[in-house]
């Protein structure tokens, strides 16, 4: 952390970021307290700004002033009097007994409460339990504790600065521990021509409705009956696609939810009230489930004539016969599936270990044909170096802030299209041969940049070279094309493994299955399409020696 340390107020710095880029790009988003703030801050001595930002960025809303000991920052209790006009901090707080608690030592505790604390040799809990019928109502910190020559504050704008986050970050997961792992090189991004009009919330009502939704997911998480949850949710969509984005996959949640507790009835209207990826098929099936049939089957026409995606067109045709059947109705005829090589094995656990991938690529992994185990990471890393400049191309809106691992909308329905040109220039590559090279290159002046395809840890140059020397550019531009065609469903479903024969250009992708295990949704349609357009896939079966030895002597008894 050297480098971070040689300025003692980095956090700071950060935070004043922060202040500055929301003051000169969401100043119209902001309410006369927020401007307020944001002027009043740069004007405080530093030191009193600085113990600020530290309650800011630690948990809670109480602090003691022994706890807030900081070299740079100095005496807390001087640097805190420049706050108190402020209105942002309070002196001397009432507390409840839970939060006293929270702040005292059992040893402190004890002396507070002398004889009333009965068992003070009982855990912190069991004293708390026992004093909360005594001590019903919330005092203050020196009513508590009188003898305590301690300072106790509590920090009354924590909520205007979670919502500056937000503001910065548009969203609530990423805080200021991103300024210092960026600071240390942990965490390094690629730099983006953020203009000021790329913004993630447009109006103030963006953000009220995000934190609206973020308290109901909040929720939900914590077990709260769902139905409170599903009355305070907006029902109404959002003119913002990526915050809608976010309301329809809480709804579908919720949907998932009633459907476990066998709620058909909460679980369609959730269902039917979001175009999340999935609902669709997920209506069908509850009303299936309700006996509804009828509607079911009409539902199922409907989603037929125009299926959302792959996922969904197989997902309906698992139920469409059985639908069939439900309502007396002719059979339809199987869809023939492309013929996959299928490789048995019969293998002893390696050293006792039964990782069935593993297994396999020793069995098959020689000199001259090496095999790796690469799943998802080889493709979409590929596709990553390939297509960088693409995915992180400055599309507005894409890109808000400089934290970004990967595009705003990158799950979109129109992410590939609001970059078809740069999309196409990337593709062309395989087509003149320059692609090579361009990969080469961009793994170099990118290493170790967040991505959300390139997998820097999983995936060294020496595997890339064996995928360039061995993959045709055709079978790498159809690889690149479904991935384009739906990210969010693509990116997985990749066989486990891959083999490549240098001398002779060539590749096999093996998907590895153990005993009792079957091939999953996503990893069916990846080996349907790459045995449709002529790309080299097996599925491995491997059933363990001891085993298989069993059951034949089992069946010769």
């Amino acid at each position: 952390m050297i480098r971070v340390l040689e300025n003692e107020f980095y956090y700071l710095d950060n935070f004043q970021r922060v202040l500055d880029w929301i003051g000169e790009r969401y100043g119209d988003l902001l309410d006369d307290g927020e401007h307020a703030f944001l002027a009043a801050f740069p004007a405080l001595p530093r030191n009193a700004r600085a113990l600020f930002v530290r309650m800011v960025m630690r948990k809670g809303q109480l602090f003691r002033a022994s706890k807030l000991n900081y070299a740079e920052i100095g005496c807390p209790v001087d640097a805190a009097r420049h706050l108190l006009g402020t209105g942002w901090i309070e002196a001397d707080p009432e507390m409840s007994l839970d939060e006293l608690f929270d702040l005292l030592s059992k040893p402190e505790l004890a002396d507070a409460f002398g004889a009333r604390l009965q068992r003070k040799t009982a855990r912190k809990e069991e004293q708390l339990e026992a004093l909360r019928p005594v001590c019903p109502d919330a005092q203050r910190f020196s009513s508590w504790h009188p003898a305590c020559p301690d300072v106790a504050w509590r920090i009354l704008v924590k909520p205007l600065c979670d919502r500056l986050r937000l503001v910065f970050f548009g969203n609530l997961h990423q805080g200021w521990t991103d300024f210092v792992l960026s600071d240390l090189g942990l965490f390094r991004y690629e730099t983006v021509d953020i203009s000021s009009a790329s913004r993630g919330f447009r109006k103030r009502a963006d953000v009220d409705h995000y934190l609206q939704l973020y308290a109901c997911r909040e929720r939900f998480a914590a077990g709260e009956d769902v139905d409170e949850v599903v009355r305070d949710l907006p029902r109404h969509a959002f003119d913002n696609d990526w915050l809608e984005s976010r309301r329809e996959k809480l709804t579908f949640q919720i949907g998932q939810h009633y459907e476990k507790l066998k709620n058909w009835d909460g679980a369609y209207a959730a269902y039917a009230a979001c175009r999340f990826p999935g609902a669709r098929g997920r209506a069908i099936r509850v009303l299936e489930k309700h006996e509804r049939f009828e509607q079911a089957h009409a539902l199922l026409l409907e989603a037929q004539s125009a299926p959302e995606n792959e996922a969904e067109r197989q997902h309906l045709a698992r139920i469409a016969p059985r639908l069939a059947r439900r309502l007396g109705h002719a059979r339809l005829p199987a869809r023939g599936k492309t013929p996959v090589e299928r490789i048995e094995l019969c293998l002893a656990p390696p050293n006792g270990e039964r990782w069935v991938e593993g297994a396999v690529r020793g069995h098959l992994s020689t000199d001259a044909a090496p095999v790796f185990y690469v799943e998802n990471a080889l493709a979409n890393t590929l596709f990553g170096l390939l297509c960088w400049r693409a995915v992180f191309a400055a599309i507005p809106g894409a890109f808000f802030h400089p934290f970004h691992r990967g595009p705003a909308d990158l799950h979109s329905a129109d992410f590939h299209t609001r970059r078809q040109h740069e999309f196409a220039a990337c593709l062309a590559e395989l087509d003149d041969g320059s692609y090579r090279d361009s990969i080469r290159r961009t793994y170099h002046e990118k290493a170790g940049l967040q991505s959300p395809f390139v997998h820097w840890d999983g995936m060294p140059l020496d595997v890339i070279e064996l995928a360039l020397a061995c993959i045709p550019p055709a079978h790498l531009r159809k690889w690149c094309e479904r991935i384009l065609a739906d990210v969010k469903e693509n990116r997985n479903g990749f066989p486990d493994l891959i083999q490549f024969w240098p001398g002779e250009g060539r590749y096999l992708m093996i998907e590895v299955k153990g005993p009792g295990d079957r091939l999953q949704d996503n990893q069916l349609r990846w080996i349907d399409y790459c045995a449709a357009h002529g790309m080299p896939v097996s599925v491995c079966y491997l059933q363990w020696a001891e085993v298989s030895q069993l059951a034949a002597s089992e069946m010769a008894a």
